[in-house]
């Protein structure tokens, strides 16, 4: 069926052009409905706002108008550091307008990283909120190349309103053509297997995103979608539909509430969401403990991570029969790659991931070419006929399309290992290992970076994992390994099912040893470590973060990263301070400098190490080794930065 995005103006429309285009259709028709901040209705239920399309339109052309009166215009690079929702939405259709170009960082990536990822792409304008800018002052580094600064939030500068209101009374401009090779966005990987890369967008791009998702999933009556991730609430007002933002913290999606979900779907008869599986457990969970029901909801595709065919069944338990469930395969390169919806997926092979096959991700996207290539860590610099692999021999996956970033912005050293010329169009290595089967299926195996070298050959992680997840007592398993490459040993990070009793490892741990000897994928595992909490990524909050598992596995069987001389002479000197609090009564009360002394010894030893406190509870949550908070707050107390400092770097394997 044709998608709306694609009936008025054709492949060549922007997204951009087709809002202005439902504007004039539909004037009335709800755009975004998101909620009207902290407002509460009488049922205790929070208050939501709608924003019709002629009305968002118009907003949209007006801060356009206002953005240029700040100097930012065509090919401006420009931060936004804004909370999910209307606003957000509102800018990023404002900037594509003047074909500026937003660089969207996720703060999930850590507060570094992120800050290091703005200073890298040299942006030239910053918008945020308040909390943003202070954040600027404090590391003007990062904002160093900024000419154009907009702050929005009430009594706290620009406001996004004082924006629009400045751009109403200047001339109106209709959006800028733009032509598919010019830069639209430029967006940053989460980082998860190494530095986060700054990704170019460009027009002809997100077309061809909008085509693979409207062609992929998206019916004619379909008419109002679930935001949870604001780049998709892009897509569906340019294709026409309504845009719901429930109440919920989009930068961690594993957090939100299925019950604010559910009354958000209810209460607006919500069609269809994208989602995390992290944020769909939960939601599933609810509405069969609750027997809540969503008549209206006949779409749901996932992404961020492999959907499990435990949810996906859990998930057609709960929906009406006629619903759809698309996992999607992609990356901030190429979305979307793949897709396979959820009865194909359950059809499969029985034994598919007992077998150690991997995960079905579905059959290409449409507009989208993918071929498997032999597994190698060299650049690739041009495509030849030798290339592809055969059907079932298992590589390294690479995309071509419309939708697949051309370039990487300004770094051709990541060009050079990600991109494959084929004359006039350019293959994309995902850094994925799958394979093809007959039928024309992609299964993925898990990422080219987290294959563990042993000597025996190489072990591919959802491969391995797969047959050891079978386990009715394993909520899930992370392989990892240590060593030099060639020769790593190989370690099963296993994560229990809730209210497992511990006590059960030495058999549970039998019985895995025990399916691993019996399949020769996974013959060569013999370390078993339970872990209480898998350190997972921010943003899907599904990926696990495999490096740091294999510092915390590596320490646990050799115990290579134990505190070292110079780590223990650090702590030495903190133990000191408190022996010498402790020594008060036998001071001379009368010698000013050993008195002052004593003052700031105490200072320092109960204020500066309480202040340390929520760092170091941080650091624990993301490394993820199962202290109790209670047990961080007093080793930090008696420790400070000597302690949490050291483990954090000696876990990450780099200072802190």
């Amino acid at each position: 069926m044709p998608s709306s995005t694609t009936a008025p103006l054709g492949h060549d429309a922007f997204l951009t052009e087709l809002l202005a285009w439902h504007a004039v259709r539909t004037p009335d028709k709800p755009a975004v409905i998101h909620p009207d901040g902290d407002r509460m209705e009488s049922a205790g239920r929070p208050a939501y706002a709608s924003v019709g399309y002629a009305e968002l339109a118009a907003r949209v052309t007006a801060c356009a108008a206002g953005l240029e009166a700040h100097g930012i215009r065509r090919g401006t690079r420009t931060a936004l550091l804004v909370t999910p929702g209307v606003d957000l939405l509102t800018l990023v259709f404002a900037l594509l307008h003047v074909g500026a170009v937003p660089v969207v960082v996720d703060p999930g990536m850590g507060l570094g990283r992120m800050l290091d990822c703005l200073h890298r792409v040299g942006v030239q304008a910053f918008i945020g909120v308040p909390s943003a800018h202070i954040l600027r002052r404090l590391r003007p580094r990062a904002f160093a190349g900024v000419r154009s600064l907009i702050k929005l939030g009430r009594g706290s500068g620009t406001a996004l309103a004082e924006l629009i209101a400045l751009g109403a009374g200047l001339p109106q401009r209709p959006p800028l053509k733009s032509g598919p090779d010019d830069l639209a966005l430029i967006g940053y990987t989460t980082g998860s297997t190494g530095p986060a890369k700054p990704v170019e967008l460009t027009v002809g791009m997100l077309r061809g995103m909008a085509y693979g998702v409207e062609e992929g999933h998206f019916t004619s009556d379909m008419t109002s979608t679930l935001v949870t991730l604001p780049l998709m609430g892009v897509f569906d007002l340019a294709a026409g539909r309504t845009a719901v933002v429930p109440k919920m913290n989009m930068g961690r999606v594993g957090a939100a509430d299925p019950a604010l979900l559910t009354d958000a779907i209810q209460r607006f008869s919500v069609n269809a969401m994208f989602a995390s599986p992290a944020l769909l457990g939960p939601l599933s969970a609810h509405l069969a403990e609750t027997g809540a029901r969503v008549p209206s909801l006949h779409l749901i595709v996932s992404g961020g991570a492999p959907v499990s065919p435990e949810l996906m069944g859990a998930l057609r338990a709960v929906l009406p029969n006629r619903s759809r469930v698309f996992s999607t395969y992609g990356s901030t390169e190429a979305l979307p790659i793949a897709l396979v919806e959820s009865r194909e997926a359950l059809a499969g092979p029985a034994d598919g991931l007992a077998a150690g096959l991997g995960v079905c991700v579905g059959r290409p996207a449409p507009g989208t070419s993918v071929r498997i290539i032999e597994v190698s860590d060299a650049p690739i610099p041009r495509w030849t006929p030798r290339l592809p692999l055969e059907a079932g021999e298992m590589g390294e996956i690479v995309v071509s399309g419309q939708a697949v970033s051309p370039r990487y912005f300004q770094s051709p050293r990541a060009d050079a290992a990600h991109k494959i010329q084929d004359g006039g169009r350019r293959w994309h290595r995902t850094g994925d290992v799958g394979w093809i089967d007959g039928e024309g299926r992609i299964w993925f195996c898990g990422r080219k970076s987290h294959r563990v070298r042993a000597a025996s050959g190489d072990l591919h992680t959802v491969r391995c994992e797969s047959v050891f997840n079978t386990h009715p007592q394993v909520r899930r398993t992370a392989l990892v390994g240590f060593g030099p490459h060639g020769e790593q040993r190989p370690v099963l990070c296993v994560e229990l099912v809730p209210d497992t009793d511990h006590n059960q490892w030495p058999r549970i741990e039998g019985e895995l040893r025990e399916l691993g000897a019996n399949n020769p994928m996974t013959k060569a595992v013999t370390d078993f470590l339970p872990h209480p909490a898998f350190p997972v990524d921010i943003r899907h909050n599904a990926k696990i973060r495999r490096e740091l598992l294999a510092g915390w596995a590596e320490d646990r069987l050799t115990g290579s990263r134990r505190p070292t001389a110079s780590d223990r002479a650090l702590r030495a000197v903190p133990l000191l301070g408190w022996a010498y609090l402790a020594a008060w009564p036998l001071l001379p009360w009368n010698h000013v400098a050993l008195t002052a002394l004593w003052w700031v010894d105490a200072f320092l030893s109960v204020v500066v190490h309480a202040v340390q406190i929520p760092s170091a509870l941080r650091a624990e949550q993301e490394l993820a080794t199962g202290r109790k908070p209670w047990a961080t707050s007093a080793l930090t107390m008696l420790f400070g930065a000597t302690w949490w400092r050291t483990q954090l770097r000696r876990t990450k394997g780099a200072s802190v």
